[in-house]
């Protein structure tokens, strides 16, 4: 009996520390970044910087680019969270702080794409 409540409480906290740390937490490249309108033409860019998601829900971006002769920095700070396939990133004037659904979830690679409403979609793909 003994034996079999130390196997159970081995159980409970092995399910207990695994569940603390989501699948994203860590830092991901961002392989490609896309942008487009169906039936048009888009942009696609690649190896744009890197997205750390914190355990706590919070992260990091450290994202660089250049489109057109402009160039866009993201380095601020944001707030995230994932419920089944969607992830919500929280942040001031960002491009990636929107509601993103997640079409592709394995350990070393994740893309997600998002509309803006108005027949654009972007897609993201990140790689560990």
């Amino acid at each position: 009996m003994k034996k079999l409540q130390i196997i159970l409480i081995f159980f409970v906290l092995a399910a207990t520390f695994s569940s603390c740390s989501h699948m994203l937490t860590g830092t991901w490249t961002v392989q490609k970044y896309a942008s487009f309108k169906p039936g048009e033409q888009g942009v696609t860019l690649s190896n744009i910087g890197t997205i750390t998601f914190q355990n706590n829900g919070n992260g990091e971006k450290n994202i660089s680019y250049a489109l057109f002769d402009l160039t866009r920095e993201d380095n601020l700070p944001f707030k995230w969270s994932a419920f089944d396939s969607y992830v919500t990133i929280e942040s001031e004037n960002s491009e990636f702080a929107k509601i993103w659904i997640i079409t592709k979830n394995k350990k070393k690679a994740q893309i997600w794409k998002t509309t803006d409403g108005a027949n654009e979609v972007k897609v993201l793909e990140l790689v560990r």
